[in-house]
């Protein structure tokens, strides 16, 4: 479990998390929600322990992250951020390998090779495995990405809006890789996604985060309400539950 306690951040006179407490429990995909700016992507590098927090702490299963080694947090929490536009001609082989390099340095070992093809095989991407990013297709790209962080093998797995430029039949596809990561590998996936209705179908907890704080967290049904979205959004939503599940319909004003 990770526990972020108190969490303070800011940027020159701007305050970007305000106190943030929240627990990502194990083994479920948890989606955090809210507009841009509110310090979704910011929380997210704070607990991978890629940004430093003003005030507060993070506990990677009890320890305060602080005190692990980063190599060892590098084996355990896998980040995926916004932008990761790798300017090198390399393969996707050659990207997946870049997860190994917690453990080896770059130089693979066996067990490196059997983590790269396993990721190579979950993600689909056998026909493309020796093909250069750059000929790649948006979905296939982003399969690319994930894969390095499986094969990284980390315990928690953190994406920040991995769905960008993504049409809905591969960020369907992507979540359900996510959702089979979850279910079959016992992963932990943290995910921010600007789509509510991916986060109502896919997530089993939902974080709405409004000005630097959390508003609400919970189940769909619990979290993607007219009154709930209303708010952390500033805009009116209509609401239908289908086949047990809360979804938003989009209108004109």
């Amino acid at each position: 479990m990770i526990i972020a306690r108190n969490i303070y951040k800011s940027y020159d006179s701007s305050t970007v998390l305000k106190g943030i407490n929240v627990q990502i429990q194990k083994n479920k995909i948890t989606a955090i929600i809210g507009k841009n700016g509110v310090g979704k992507s910011t929380l997210l590098g704070i607990m991978a322990r890629l940004l430093p927090m003003d005030d507060g702490e993070v506990l990677l299963d009890g320890v305060n992250i602080k005190n692990i080694k980063s190599i060892d947090v590098a084996k355990r929490i896998g980040i995926l951020k916004q932008t990761n536009n790798i300017q090198a001609k390399i393969t996707v082989y050659e990207l997946i390998s870049y997860g190994r390099y917690p453990y080896s340095k770059g130089r693979l070992t066996l067990l490196d090779k059997q983590k790269i093809e396993k990721a190579i095989l979950y993600l689909d991407l056998e026909e493309v495995k020796d093909k250069y990013l750059d000929e790649l297709s948006g979905g296939q790209r982003q399969r690319a990405y994930i894969a390095m962080i499986l094969a990284q093998d980390p315990e928690y797995i953190f994406l920040d809006e991995p769905l960008n430029n993504l049409d809905m039949k591969y960020a369907s596809q992507l979540m359900g890789i996510l959702r089979r990561i979850v279910n079959e590998l016992g992963k932990t996936v943290v995910i921010v996604v600007h789509d509510i209705n991916i986060a109502s179908s896919y997530a089993d907890y939902v974080i709405a985060m409004k000005d630097g704080q959390i508003y609400k967290e919970g189940s769909n049904l619990e979290v993607i309400t007219k009154e709930v979205l209303d708010y952390i959004y500033d805009y009116d939503f209509k609401i239908k539950c289908i086949d047990g599940q809360n979804v938003c319909l989009y209108y004109r004003e």
